[in-house]
C-alpha cells in the first residue's frame, strides 16, 4: 500500500526541495508539481480554466507516480511524496479568481492522504519566472488559508519550519513520528 504525504504551502517554501530530500531519504519517489511544468510550456499568464486543466494533470501525474512506487516498493507499505494536491489548487482558485471549480471541490472530498507537512513562509522568498507573491503579506495570507483548511481536516499535519536542513529534519522527524503512530510501514 503506498501511503501519500502531501508537501504544501505558498510559494517559495521549499516544498520541492523538501519532496526530493524525503523521497531520496526513503528511497522513493515524490510526484513534482504539474502546474510548475505546464506553465513553462503554456505561458505563466494563465486563466481560471487553465486551473482546472492543471488539477485533473496534478491528479493524473500523482496516480502515475503512486502506481510505479507501488509495482517498485519491496516494502507492504511505501510512501509517495506529493509537492502540491487539489488543497493548493483550490487556495490558488479562490485567491486569484474568487471562486473555484467544483471538480476540485469533489476531489478534496474523494481524494485521501495520510499525512500533510505544511511548509512555513520563514525562507526567504527566492524569485523565479513563475511565482507571484514576493511581498509578505500575500505570502502570510496564504500561509494561514493553508493552516486553516489543515485544520479543519481529519487529516494529521506538521508544520515545517527553519532553513534547509532544518527542514528536512522535521519533516523526517513527522514521518517517523507518524510511522510511531501506527499509520506508516
Amino acid at each position: 500500500m503506498v501511503k501519500r504525504i502531501v508537501v504544501i504551502g505558498p510559494e517559495s517554501t521549499g516544498k520541492s526541495t523538501l519532496c526530493s530530500a524525503l523521497a531520496n531519504h526513503y528511497n522513493t519517489l515524490w510526484c513534482p508539481e504539474y502546474a510548475r511544468e505546464y506553465l513553462l510550456t503554456n505561458g505563466k499568464d494563465y486563466t481560471y480554466d487553465n486551473l482546472l486543466t492543471i488539477a485533473k494533470g496534478q491528479i493524473a501525474l500523482e496516480e502515475e507516480y503512486a502506481a510505479k512506487v507501488a509495482a517498485t516498493s519491496t516494502l507492504p507499505n511505501a510512501y509517495l511524496f506529493i509537492d502540491t494536491d487539489m488543497y493548493v489548487m483550490k487556495v490558488w482558485c479562490e485567491y486569484v479568481f474568487g471562486k473555484c471549480h467544483s471538480y476540485i471541490l469533489e476531489q478534496i472530498k474523494e481524494r485521501r492522504y495520510d499525512l500533510y507537512l505544511l511548509c512555513n513562509i520563514d525562507l526567504p522568498w527566492t524569485r523565479d519566472e513563475l511565482r507571484e507573491y514576493p511581498d509578505e503579506q500575500p505570502r502570510r495570507e496564504l500561509f494561514q488559508l493553508y493552516k486553516g483548511l489543515l485544520t479543519r481536516q481529519s487529516v494529521p499535519f506538521v508544520e515545517i519550519s527553519g532553513l534547509e536542513n532544518d527542514r528536512i529534519e522535521a519533516a523526517i522527524a513527522a514521518v517517523e513520528s507518524f510511522k510511531l503512530l501506527g499509520e506508516g510501514c
